[in-house]
C-alpha cells in the first residue's frame, strides 16, 4: 500500500517546452482494412534506431540526429519506406499491404512456427553460450556503477497546468519536456543519483556493492521514498529465464521457455560496431500473460546480445502500470567479450491503461565503466556490514558529481534539484505532501513528534464496546538512535482506560545493539498468534475488528512489562534476550482462566482454584532473514518489499517464585517462512510453525491454535476455527499458499479482460495436551487438541476492482464439533501491482 500512496504524491504534480531532439515521429501502423498491426518494426532508414509498435499499432520514435525516412516492416506484409519531410512528424497513418511471394525468404504470420525457424536456431545458440558471455567469463570482476532514478508527471496539458491545485507552484511547469519513448509531455518531479564500486566473484557467487555517493532532490532523508524506489527497481539479468519487476515474474525473451510464450522472427542482419549481428523481433503468443514485445541484436559468433529493446504488452495482468520499456546496450571488450554498459528502464504508472490518461514515469538509468578482471579478494571482503553508516556519501560536493557522473545531466534534470528545493518552501506543496505522508505512514507529523497510527483510532469488542485510542511516537528523523512510543485507550462499555508505553535505544550503531523496554495494560485476544515476540506494543487483536462471525468475548486483561537487548551479530542475523513479567485475568464474565493450585481430593473435594496468573519469564531469540533488504540505519528501519526467507527460534523459561511468579516451565518455538517464485506460475509461500512447552501450565499460558472470527483474511490463522477451539501445549502447523498471478484466468477468453488472479492454499495443524495440564484446568473450557491432524483448504480470487480479494475456505475435518464452521468467506483490501 505504501508504494501506491507514494505514487499518488507524484500524480498530484505536473510540467511544456519542446525538447532539443532533431527528429521525432509518431503514428499508427494499419493494414488495408484499417485494422491496427501490432508489433510492427519501425526504424529510421540507415540506422539501428527503432521501436516496435504496441498492440494498438501505435509507435513513437525520436533521435538527436536528422533522418529523412522511416522503414516499416511486419511479418506477412511488404516493407514500406516513409519519407520524413520535416524534423517533427506526428500522427502518421502508415498502411501496409500484404507481402508478395518472395524467393528464399520465409514469412511468418500470426503464431510463428517452432520448426524451420532460423530465429529459434539462433535463440538456442544464445542459451548454449549465455553462461560463457560477459562477466561470467572471468573468475572475478570489478567496475564502477552510476545509477539515476527519476520520476516525472506525464501527459501534461494546458488545462492541467491551470488547475487551482497548483496556485503558487506555476513555476514548476517551466521544466516540461517530451519523452523520447512515448512522445508524451512530462514534468520531472524527483531525481536520485547513486555511485557504487562493484566487486564480484563468480567462483564464490558473491557480489558486493559499496555506495560511494548519493544525492536526492527535494526529499532528503525520506525513507518512504527511498524504500519505494528500491521496491520498484530490483536488479535483473536479461539472460535469466524470468525477470522480476513489481513483484511479478515476467518471462524473458531469452528464456528457455520463451518458445512457448513468444513468436520470434529473424528480421535483419547488419554490422554494429564492426560486429556482424542478427536482428530478431519477438512478440507474445497470447494476451494477458506477463510478457514483452520488442527486438534484439545478437552477435553471429559469440551469440552474445549487443542491444535489446522491449516493452511490456498492454494486456499484461499488472495493475497501475500502463507501460514498461527496457533498453540494454553492450560494448565489446577484447574483441569477443560483450559487457553491459547501459541499462535503461522506464515505467508508466497510471490509474488506468487508457492512452490519454495522466500518470507518472519512473525512469532508471544504470551505467557501467572501468571494468577490471581476475583481481581476487579474500572471502571476508564480501562480508556485508551489519549497519552501513557513512553520512559523507549523502553530502558529496558538486565536484564529486562532476567527476563521477558517467553522463551529464540534461538541462531539465539539472533544474530538478533547484526546482524541488524551491518547491519545499511553498505552503500549498507542504500541505499536499503532508496529506500523502499521513496516508502512507499512518502518522500525523509534528515537530519531533508523530501522532498515530490514525488507523487504530477506532475499535470494537464485546467487553469494551466502542474503543477510542490515541497515541504517538518521538520522531526527530528517519535514522533516530532512540524512539519512544505511547498510547492510551478507553472502552465505553467497561469504562476503563488502558495504556501502553515503550522505548528503544541503539547503544552501538555498528552492530545494532538495541536496548528496549515497556509496559502495557490492556485487553488482548490470547491465542491470536502462536509465535511470540518481545514487542510490548504489538497489534491488539482484541479490538482490530468492528464485525465478527461469532462471539469475541474470550478476552483477557493483560499487564505486561519487559526489558530486552538485541544485537545483529551478522547481516540479517539477530540475537536477543529479555525478561518479562505479566499478569493475566479474564476480562469477561462469560470466560474464565481458572486453574487448580490444589487438585480435588477426598479430603478437599473442590480443590483450590485461582483465577489470575502471575508469571515471570526469561527468553532468548534467534532470527535469521537472508536476502532481507533494509533502508536506513536508525533504531527502526524500513524494509524493501521483496521476498526473503524468515527463520525464528524462541526459548522461554518460566521463573517460578520471582515476583510471586506461579509456574516453572521451558518452551521452544520455531517459525520458518519460505517464499518460492515458480517462474510464470506465480509465487508460493510455505510457513512452518512448531512448539512445545515442558512443564505444567494453565490456560493463559497454553498455545492456542489461532482462529479467525473476523470477516477478513488474517495471515497465519485458520479461517474456519473459532477462538479457543483448539488448545495445545505441543503443536506443529504447516501452511502452503500459492498465487498464480492470473495465469490460469488468462487462458479463459471471457475472463481475460477482468484481470482477476487465482489463489489456492492448504493449512494443517497437529497438537496434543499433557495429562498434567488437563488436570489443572478449572476454566470450564473443554480442552480439545487436534491429535488427529486438523486441516482446511481455500481458493481465492484477487485483484477484484484492483483492490479487493475474496477467499473461500472449507473445513477438511472435525465437522461435528460444536459451532463448527464448515465453510467461510473472508475478504481483504490491498493495493498490488
Amino acid at each position: 500500500m505504501k508504494r501506491i500512496i507514494l505514487l499518488s504524491l507524484f500524480f498530484v504534480f505536473a510540467f511544456a517546452t519542446i525538447a532539443t531532439a532533431q527528429t521525432k515521429v509518431s503514428g499508427i501502423v494499419l493494414d488495408k482494412s484499417n485494422q491496427p498491426i501490432p508489433f510492427a518494426n519501425v526504424v529510421f532508414k540507415g540506422s539501428n534506431i527503432g521501436i516496435v509498435s504496441n498492440e494498438d499499432g501505435r509507435f513513437y520514435l525520436e533521435s538527436p540526429n536528422t533522418y529523412t525516412a522511416l522503414i516499416v516492416t511486419s511479418a506477412g506484409f511488404s516493407d514500406k519506406e516513409i519519407p520524413l519531410e520535416k524534423a517533427v512528424n506526428y500522427n502518421f497513418k502508415i498502411v501496409l499491404g500484404e507481402a508478395e511471394a518472395l524467393n528464399e525468404v520465409v514469412i511468418f504470420t500470426g503464431k510463428t512456427s517452432k520448426k524451420n525457424n532460423p530465429a529459434l536456431d539462433i535463440l538456442r545458440k544464445i542459451w548454449e553460450r549465455k553462461r560463457k558471455n560477459g562477466l561470467y567469463q572471468f573468475n572475478q570482476y570489478q567496475m564502477q556503477k552510476y545509477e539515476k532514478v527519476e520520476f516525472d508527471m506525464n501527459t501534461i496539458d494546458s488545462a492541467f497546468m491551470k488547475n487551482k491545485l497548483f496556485k503558487g507552484m506555476e513555476f514548476v511547469f517551466n521544466h516540461v519536456d517530451t519523452s523520447d519513448v512515448t512522445g508524451k509531455t512530462y514534468l520531472p518531479i524527483f531525481i536520485n543519483e547513486s555511485v557504487y564500486d562493484v566487486y564480484g566473484d563468480n567462483k564464490l557467487k558473491k557480489v558486493k556493492e559499496n555506495l560511494t555517493g548519493n544525492k536526492m532532490s527535494g526529499f532528503n532523508g525520506n525513507q518512504q521514498i527511498l524504500s519505494f524506489v528500491k521496491d520498484l527497481y530490483s536488479d535483473y539479468n536479461i539472460y535469466d529465464n524470468h525477470l522480476k519487476f513489481f513483484d511479478k515474474s515476467f518471462t524473458s525473451p531469452l528464456s528457455k521457455t520463451g518458445i512457448d510464450v513468444y513468436n520470434y522472427v529473424l528480421k535483419d542482419s547488419a554490422y554494429i560496431d564492426k560486429k556482424w549481428c542478427f536482428n530478431i523481433v519477438f512478440y507474445p503468443r497470447r494476451k494477458n500473460e506477463l510478457t514483452f514485445k520488442g527486438d534484439f541484436w545478437v552477435n553471429d559468433t559469440t551469440f552474445a546480445i549487443k542491444k535489446i529493446n522491449m516493452g511490456v504488452t498492454k494486456s499484461a495482468n499488472i495493475n497501475w502500470v500502463k507501460d514498461i520499456y527496457i533498453e540494454q546496450e553492450f560494448e565489446v571488450e577484447n574483441d569477443s567479450v560483450f559487457l553491459l554498459t547501459r541499462d535503461y528502464m522506464m515505467s508508466d504508472f497510471a490509474l488506468n491503461k487508457k492512452e490519454k490518461s495522466k500518470g507518472v514515469y519512473g525512469k532508471r538509468t544504470t551505467l557501467y565503466r572501468n571494468h577490471k578482471f581476475n583481481i581476487q579478494k579474500p572471502d571476508k571482503f564480501y562480508k556485508e556490514e551489519v549497519n552501513f553508516i557513512d553520512n559523507a556519501v549523502y553530502d558529496r560536493p558538486p565536484e564529486f558529481w562532476e567527476e563521477n557522473r558517467f553522463e551529464k545531466l540534461n538541462k531539465d534534470e539539472a533544474g530538478i534539484y533547484k526546482m524541488l528545493d524551491t518547491l519545499q518552501t511553498v505552503k500549498r506543496f507542504k500541505q499536499l505532501y503532508n496529506l500523502v505522508s499521513i496516508l502512507g505512514s499512518g502518522y500525523v507529523e509534528f515537530k519531533n513528534f508523530d501522532y498515530g497510527p490514525i488507523f487504530s483510532t477506532f475499535g470494537y469488542n464485546e467487553v469494551e464496546g466502542l474503543r477510542l485510542r490515541v497515541g504517538g511516537r518521538t520522531y526527530f528523523g528517519p535514522n533516530d538512535p532512540w524512539r519512544i512510543q505511547a498510547y492510551t485507550a478507553y472502552g465505553f462499555d467497561d469504562n476503563k482506560f488502558k495504556y501502553g508505553v515503550s522505548g528503544k535505544w541503539m547503544v552501538d550503531k555498528k552492530n545494532r545493539v538495541i536496548i528496549s523496554g515497556g509496559n502495557r495494560r490492556d485487553i488482548e485476544q490470547i491465542g491470536a498468534s502462536l509465535t511470540t515476540t518481545n514487542d510490548v506494543l504489538g497489534r491488539s487483536f482484541a479490538s482490530s475488528a468492528l464485525f465478527t462471525t461469532g462471539s469475541n468475548g474470550k478476552l483477557t486483561n493483560i499487564n505486561l512489562s519487559n526489558v530486552s537487548v538485541e544485537m545483529e551479530v551478522k547481516k540479517n542475523f539477530v540475537v536477543s534476550a529479555g525478561l518479562s513479567y505479566r499478569t493475566l485475568e479474564s476480562a469477561s464474565k462469560t470466560f474464565s482462566l481458572d486453574y487448580y493450585t490444589t487438585l480435588p481430593s477426598a479430603t478437599n473435594p473442590t480443590g483450590v482454584i485461582k483465577s489470575d496468573v502471575k508469571q515471570s519469564e526469561a527468553n532468548i531469540q534467534f532470527e535469521y532473514m537472508p536476502n532481507r533488504k533494509t533502508i536506513g540505519y536508525g533504531v527502526e528501519r524500513d524494509l524493501v518489499d521483496s521476498p526473503f526467507s524468515h527463520f525464528f527460534v524462541n526459548f522461554s523459561y518460566g521463573l517460578k517464585g520471582v515476583m510471586d511468579s506461579d509456574f516453572a516451565y521451558e518452551k521452544i518455538q520455531i517459525f520458518y517462512k519460505q517464499p518460492i517464485i515458480i517462474g510464470p506460475l506465480g509465487r508460493s509461500n510455505i510457513i512452518l510453525e512448531t512448539g512445545k512447552t515442558f512443564g505444567t501450565i494453565p490456560l493463559g499460558l497454553m498455545s492456542v491454535i489461532p482462529g479467525n472470527q473476523t470477516y477478513f483474511t488474517i495471515e497465519n490463522t485458520f479461517s474456519n476455527l473459532n477462538f479457543y477451539e483448539f488448545v495445545t501445549d505441543q503443536y506443529t502447523t504447516l501452511q502452503w499458499n500459492h498465487d498464480f498471478g492470473g495465469r490460469l484466468f488468462a487462458r479463459i477468453p471471457f475472463m481475460r479482460k477482468l484481470n482477476w488472479r487465482e489463489f489456492i492454499g492448504v493449512r494443517a495443524v497437529h497438537g496434543t495436551i499433557s495429562d498434567a495440564n488437563r488436570a489443572i484446568n478449572a476454566s470450564g473450557l473443554p480442552y480439545n487438541a487436534p491429535e488427529k491432524v486438523y486441516w482446511e483448504y481455500n481458493a481465492g480470487i484477487g485483484n477484484i476492482f484492483k483492490v479487493f480479494r475474496l477467499d473461500f475456505s472449507w473445513r477438511g475435518n472435525y465437522l461435528d464439533m460444536p459451532d463448527a464452521h464448515k465453510f467461510a468467506i473472508k475478504g481483504s483490501f490491498g493495493f498490488y501491482f
